[in-house]
């Protein structure tokens, strides 16, 4: 028997006694099964949110392909749901794995009641808010306040300037907004105190029309009025528009100006791209009707009233007695 032979048998015998032994045994029982539950774990939480991002691109891919100029309120619902869903997966699916490795370790569940009430009474205060969160965000799907892709003002906590923006992310923990410069707000649930949806079943375009205090109102109003009646024929208003625009009249009389104000209700969303429209359609009318707007006509002069304790000869009858002499 040669060196190489001898040398061959003693490392099968040493790899067999190996798996013999007490670390080799802990590694086939409970090591091996343990890997095999993370290693499982990580590629079902893969799975799942792949799955999900499928379902959310497959939904937002009809939106674009449809000829919808704004999506609907299922699809926005459908694709919350699903991230919600996936986000609830992946937790109860880490919740199972912890469960299995540690009844593979055989660690004693009874042994942990009193360390986990411990445990759970010094995290509770920093929990709750957590639980408020989940609390907040289901009522938050289950009620339909938002959904993907609505235009939303949420109110957080005692800021006193609301978070606007559209909402690109719904979980139960969390809301996230991508604001009009780009960035991208993430908002816990549980800190929202008011919802304002911009963008629910439709839109309302407000837009106020300052004239000058010397301009024939009965002709502004014509001009206005023509305005909102070929709104509806202007190819770029046509299909955002729900009725023609009305003009509400006179909201508001300043010291040079008038203020009238229209209003339009639009596709959801789509309220900001009508009003720019048709302020842009109400300004090139007035100028054509030669109403200017107060800042390019002669600001009206304003003569100031003296005060009779300045006025002239008030000094002579105020003044003391050895003055007037």
């Amino acid at each position: 028997m040669t060196n190489s032979t001898v040398l061959a048998v003693g490392l099968a015998d040493r790899w067999h006694s190996f798996w013999q032994d007490p670390i080799g045994v802990w590694i086939l029982d409970r090591g091996v099964p343990i890997a095999l539950y993370l290693i499982g774990g990580l590629l079902a939480a893969r799975f799942i949110t792949w799955l999900a991002n499928r379902i959310v691109r497959r939904i937002d891919a009809e939106y674009r392909e449809s000829d919808q100029l704004v999506r609907s309120e299922s699809a926005k619902h459908r694709q919350a749901v699903a991230s919600v869903i996936s986000w609830v997966s992946v937790a109860l699916l880490f919740v199972i794995v912890m469960v299995q490795v540690s009844t593979i370790l055989a660690i004693p569940v009874g042994s942990l009641v009193a360390p986990a009430a411990v445990l759970g009474a010094a995290l509770g205060f920093g929990a709750q808010r957590v639980v408020q969160d989940l609390l907040s965000g289901f009522f938050i799907i289950t009620e339909k306040q938002y959904g993907f892709g609505d235009l939303v003002s949420l109110t957080v906590g005692n800021i006193a300037e609301p978070a606007e923006g559209t909402v690109e992310d719904v979980t139960l923990r969390v809301t996230k907004l991508r604001s009009s410069e780009g960035a991208m707000l993430t908002i816990p649930n549980g800190q929202i105190v008011k919802t304002v949806n911009l963008s629910k079943d439709w839109a309302r375009a407000v837009i106020d029309i300052p004239v000058p205090t010397s301009a024939d109102l009965n002709l502004v109003n014509e001009v206005l009025h023509g305005v909102a009646e070929k709104a509806m024929e202007d190819p770029s208003l046509d299909a955002l528009l729900l009725d023609a625009p009305q003009l509400m009249g006179v909201e508001s009389i300043e010291l040079d100006t008038v203020n009238l104000r229209m209003v339009a209700r639009t596709l959801p969303g789509k309220q900001f791209e009508v009003g720019r429209r048709i302020r842009q359609l109400v300004v090139r009318a007035l100028r054509r009707a030669g109403i200017v707007s107060p800042t390019e006509g002669h600001a009206p002069m304003v003569e100031a009233i003296a005060h009779p304790a300045t006025a002239g000869g008030a000094e002579e009858t105020q003044a003391p007695p050895e003055q007037k002499k």
